[in-house]
């Protein structure tokens, strides 16, 4: 009798026991421990991309190619701390209880916003690299009105990828699913190879090179201030150009690692274990994942004078004054 009892606690819905999941079996501490740890990664990560965005969308004066960039990338990585991390600490440790439909909208709605920052930092490589490398090109080739429609059709092959991705478990939800109180997507090698192509070899490439690029021409430019070669006839001074050049080439450096540190784990996990996006020993390397989603606005943002100023007229209240959205923050 005893036995029994125990067997029907552990079960997530004990009114099924033939077709019932088990309950996560963590011990209480480390499942405390994994909620708060991880809740308060996705607060800051919610806060900060918030603060990005009211700032960029607030000041006229940011309205630039660069930080619409910056702001797409701000949404985007805003929803994974306010939505994908809190109900990935909930489906890692709890059992699933809102149904197979919204076990559908979460896999899919992961996937978008996962696929349109990836793409969103590929265009940041590229306005970096058009700025650095090409500069008397960037003010024609790189405008507001580009950007804005670069930024849509990332978003709208984003959507329309992720729909052909998941579209078997949108058709059917809970397909994959094998009792009552799981969250699951199963994907075929097939699909996972050319996700694997699409979603994270071509991206990384394209970073890379355009980092190399970017680097090269950084270091001859410093190279040749320092020994006088060329003279740099603009209005800034050679020095303070040569630090501008070296400073974005860094920026671009940084991103670039923490890029490849934050998505390699998942994607060799994925080469080992094809189940990695289901499987619980693989939840450091998911939330690693995630967490690029925290970095990001670190990166982006808080190195930048712009944003602290935004910062402290965001937290004072003092952007519902009159006319603040013309106010001089650089």
């Amino acid at each position: 009798m005893e036995i029994q009892m125990h067997l029907e606690t552990e079960l997530c819905f004990p009114e099924l026991p033939n077709s019932s999941c088990r309950k996560p079996t963590l011990h209480w501490s480390k499942t405390v421990l994994l909620n708060v740890g991880l809740s308060s990664i996705s607060v800051i990560t919610a806060a900060l991309n918030l603060l990005i965005i009211i700032s960029v969308s607030h000041f006229r004066q940011l309205h630039t190619p660069s930080n619409i960039l910056l702001l797409s990338l701000a949404v985007s990585d805003f929803f994974v701390g306010f939505l994908l991390m809190p109900v990935e600490i909930f489906r890692r440790t709890a059992c699933w209880v809102f149904g197979d439909l919204m076990c559908s909208l979460y896999i899919y709605l992961s996937i978008i916003l996962i696929n349109a920052s990836l793409e969103i930092i590929v265009l940041i490589s590229v306005d970096r690299y058009v700025a650095i490398c090409k500069p008397l090109h960037y003010p024609t080739r790189i405008t507001v009105t580009r950007v804005k429609l670069s930024v849509c059709l990332c978003w709208f092959y984003a959507i329309f990828y992720c729909s052909l991705y998941t579209k078997h478990v949108l058709i059917k939800p809970g397909r994959y699913g094998s009792c009552y109180g799981e969250c699951v997507f199963v994907i075929d090698d097939i699909t996972g190879t050319v996700d694997l192509v699409l979603s994270f070899i071509v991206p990384v490439i394209i970073i890379i090179v355009l980092y190399m690029r970017v680097f090269v021409v950084a270091v001859s430019q410093a190279r040749a201030m320092r020994s006088h070669v060329t003279a740099v006839t603009l209005e800034r001074s050679p020095n303070q150009a040569n630090k501008s050049e070296l400073k974005a080439a860094r920026n671009l450096g940084i991103l670039v690692v923490v890029f490849l540190s934050c998505y390699c784990p998942f994607y060799f996990y994925t080469l080992i274990d094809e189940n990695a996006v289901n499987d619980p020993a693989a939840s450091f390397v998911v939330f690693i994942f995630y967490f690029n989603s925290c970095i990001n606005p670190l990166m982006y943002a808080l190195f930048y004078p712009w944003f602290r100023n935004a910062v402290k007229l965001i937290i004072t209240l003092q952007i519902f004054k009159h006319n603040t959205c013309e106010a001089n923050i650089q």
